[in-house]
């Protein structure tokens, strides 16, 4: 089976760079897609987590409503709160791109646009 997203948006808000108990830097993050066919938008939300390598690159790169493109894979996370079963799908991170005019990104040209902080075939956190 393939689980394989490619995604583009607008980030919702300024990434927050935290680190786990055991020390890997994660940002959770949200991107924004919408488009419109005559009175009507279609709005799609993705909540996206990347972690070491990536998770700094976004932070130190992205910005709230700066474009941004995404791959990954899709996973459900599950937890439990009050004794009900919660879950929801969130966007591995795996590769981000620059997207838009080059002025708007905030790295000014100093990375390249296809930048990929992981090499191919290595272990993910996930």
């Amino acid at each position: 089976m393939i689980n394989h997203l490619t995604y583009q948006g607008r980030m919702v808000a300024d990434p927050e760079l935290r680190e786990t108990n055991s020390g890997t830097k994660v940002v959770n993050f949200r991107v924004a897609w919408s488009e419109k066919y005559k009175d009507k938008e279609n709005k799609c939300f993705l909540e996206c987590k990347a972690f070491s390598a990536q998770a700094e690159f976004l932070a130190k790169y992205f910005t709230k409503g700066q474009e941004i493109g995404l791959e990954g894979k899709l996973n459900t996370e599950e937890w439990e709160t009050d004794g009900q079963k919660r879950s929801k799908i969130v966007l591995m991170v795996s590769a981000i791109h620059f997207c838009g005019k080059k002025e708007s990104n905030a790295g000014g040209g100093e990375v390249q646009p296809n930048m990929t902080p992981v090499e191919p075939g290595a272990e993910l956190p996930f």
